[in-house]
């Protein structure tokens, strides 16, 4: 796989993930599945929390740097100071509360807000699918919502370990993919500068 520019060989690239939606709809959860593989009940994050995990996408590996925010309302105007640089985001709900679900989407109109569609990955989860008997948001709904925005879009359960990985993983590859053809398309660009930076004063053939 091709070396991005900037990346020393051999290391990893690097991307800032930011965890965003409502109160207890298990970000904390998800983060430290993935990270650390392990569950337990967390009290409410404070401000922000920040963690690191390599993932290795085929031959290439990625390092995300993962910001998990607080969801609680007085948090709010903070949590925006964290989308600045952001490369991602787990936009997460809780597939119990019509109201997470709600408030995802207000999340997402805020990150668009900040940072242009399209230059962000962003990845719709319901999670908590171990609390299916008490669903309130169908899977069609939230893979509806994803699609009329172009988001990624999976369900997780932190609790059970279901497509924790799989969904970190999905975005890391996207990362990965958007950052190759940006370089390719910067290669390009630079090989028609150079192209067009050739001295003027080349003779040319039969050209007095």
């Amino acid at each position: 796989m091709a070396q991005l520019d900037g990346v020393a060989p051999g290391q990893p690239s690097v991307f800032k993930l930011v965890l965003l939606g409502g109160g207890s709809v298990g970000k904390s959860s998800l983060a430290l599945r993935f990270v650390k593989d392990d569950f337990k009940s967390i009290l409410p994050t404070v401000g922000c929390a920040f963690f690191t995990k390599l993932v290795d996408v085929g031959a290439a590996s990625v390092k995300l740097e993962i910001w998990d925010t607080a969801g609680q309302e007085k948090y709010h105007s903070v949590c925006h100071l964290y989308f600045r640089g952001a490369d991602a985001a787990l936009l997460v709900y809780d597939i119990t509360s019509k109201d997470s679900f709600g408030k995802a989407q207000q999340w997402l109109n805020d990150l668009e807000k900040e940072l242009p569609p399209g230059d962000v990955v962003v990845m719709l989860v319901g999670n908590k699918t171990d609390l299916g008997e008490e669903r309130e948001v169908s899977f069609e709904e939230g893979a509806e919502f994803a699609a009329s925005r172009g988001l990624l879009f999976t369900e997780t359960s932190a609790r059970l370990n279901h497509r924790v990985t799989e969904a970190f993983g999905a975005v890391a590859q996207d990362l990965l993919r958007r950052a190759e053809q940006t370089e390719k398309q910067a290669r390009r660009g630079r090989a028609h500068l150079a192209e067009d930076a050739e001295p003027a004063g080349k003779a040319k053939c039969c050209g007095h």
